[in-house]
């Protein structure tokens, strides 16, 4: 007798591909692990942004490599599991790719999703709060139409190389994981303010500082930053009652 489909997952950051990794390829089989550990109960399992490193989608091809990746992403879907990915800052050029070969939904930027009876703020965390001035423009310049039609004009042998380099540079040497600063946190004081016109909202869940977090930030609402998928291989759970952050003891080779 199969078992019932009642959970529902969370995860960030995978950055798959990531040049900075040393073996790349292990990374994606240890996702790959994961969502092939969560199949047997998994209802809807939503992606908040930086899944891949870098990703750019042209009309009529896509980047190569991730098939391990994609392969289990298929059989999800395939087996009635309800997909989302929000967009990242990384995977920011996604287009149809997902929703056309996979059976996902993908959502540029925030989404308030309703889940077994409560209200889920689901963002990947770059747009939110206090944003640095020249973060700010790049991801405007990223997002702008125009500026997407010309960088696809270009030929993917430099398109593509030039993607990634960007990527590991805006990341720098891996050292170690994030910290938190706890209260102060941008994401924390953001959340407080944000709660007082939206009250409604139950869960706060976002990505994109990899870090752990897991606060109250008002009487009725929690704020939940997911951590990454390169030190803390984490994700959240959520059973329809209780909501937790847990990391994938499959996660080391």
């Amino acid at each position: 007798m199969a078992e019932q489909r009642d959970l529902t997952y969370f995860i960030s950051d995978l950055h798959l591909g990531s040049r900075v990794m040393d073996d790349p390829r292990s990374y994606e089989r240890r996702v790959v692990r994961f969502l092939r550990s969560i199949a047997p109960r998994a209802k809807r399992l939503y992606m908040l942004g930086d899944v891949i490193d870098y990703w750019i989608e042209y009309r009529t091809v896509v980047p190569r490599g991730f098939t391990r990746f994609f392969g289990a992403l298929a059989e999800l879907a395939d087996q009635g599991v309800e997909i989302t990915w929000i967009i990242g800052n990384h995977d920011i050029w996604m287009t149809d790719y997902i929703p056309t070969e996979i059976g996902g939904r993908v959502v540029d930027g925030n989404l308030i999703e309703d889940i077994d009876g409560k209200r889920f703020f689901l963002s990947h965390g770059d747009g939110v709060g206090e944003i640095p001035r020249g973060f700010r423009f790049i991801r405007s310049m990223f997002r702008n139409r125009v500026c997407q039609a010309l960088f696809r004009s270009i030929h993917p042998r430099w398109t593509v190389p030039m993607g990634y380099y960007f990527s590991s540079r805006s990341r720098g040497e891996i050292t170690g994981p994030a910290e938190s600063k706890g209260e102060e946190e941008n994401y924390v004081k953001w959340a407080r303010g944000y709660v007082v016109e939206h009250p409604e909202i139950d869960y706060i869940l976002l990505g994109h500082r990899h870090i752990l977090m897991d606060m109250e930030v008002s009487q009725d609402t929690r704020l939940l930053v997911l951590g990454d998928w390169i030190h803390h291989f984490s994700y959240a759970i959520w059973n329809g009652k209780e909501l937790k952050l847990e990391k994938f003891k499959g996660g080391k080779e």
